[in-house]
């Protein structure tokens, strides 16, 4: 299950957007204020943050350019939500490389749609959207491969609980960082293919 955080320091709105976000399939943590958001992100990062600018203490915008700043989280998803809808705000906030701006007040039904683009374009394993490339397709909720309606039997270098987690990535490139490694592993995926008849 994805999991969305919300900064948001107005109880009415935060009630409204994790009673949609719940109503949706994702999982929902809270944060009041910047300060708390830091504490939870240091624990584990969520699939996506969304995050009000107006907040006490530290901005979200001043979060959002020190996340994008710092190298463990550059890459997490960020959609502002904000009563600032000024054109100098809107782009503000996109030049601190949020991925989305949404004003309030925000149709539910749009910002979940806007959610799902996001996650799309930026980690798709947490969209739970079946990738394909032609006939092959990923489920990345069940880490299947199919080509076509015929399964794709993968080794266990190739199949790993986690696929999309870092630390497997990691450990992937680490085993395989020489020449030889990385022959040996393209010959067990091409393996693994010939074995489901498709050609490479």
């Amino acid at each position: 299950m994805p999991v969305v955080m919300v900064v948001e320091d107005e109880p009415a709105i935060l009630e409204l957007l994790k009673v949609n976000l719940l109503d949706a399939g994702y999982e929902v943590r809270e944060a009041p204020d910047a300060e708390t958001a830091h504490g939870l992100l240091k624990d584990e990062l969520p699939d996506l943050l969304l995050l009000d600018w107006m907040l006490p203490g530290q901005s979200g915008l001043a979060l959002a350019k020190q996340l994008r700043a710092a190298p463990r989280t550059r890459e997490l998803p960020i959609i502002m939500v904000t009563a600032r809808s000024e054109e100098a705000d809107r782009v503000a906030g996109l030049e601190a490389w949020v991925d989305d701006y949404v004003t309030k007040p925000f149709s539910p039904r749009e910002l979940k749609a806007r959610i799902k683009s996001v996650l799309r374009r930026r980690a798709p394993e947490a969209a739970q959207e079946t990738l394909a490339v032609g006939s092959l397709k990923l489920d990345p909720v069940t880490h299947r491969v199919t080509a076509g309606d015929s399964p794709v039997t993968l080794g266990p270098t190739e199949s790993t609980s986690d696929p999309m987690d870092p630390m497997t990535a990691e450990r992937s490139i680490s085993n395989a960082s020489t020449p030889r490694a990385n022959g040996i592993h393209l010959n067990s995926v091409k393996s693994s293919f010939e074995r489901s008849c498709i050609p490479m």
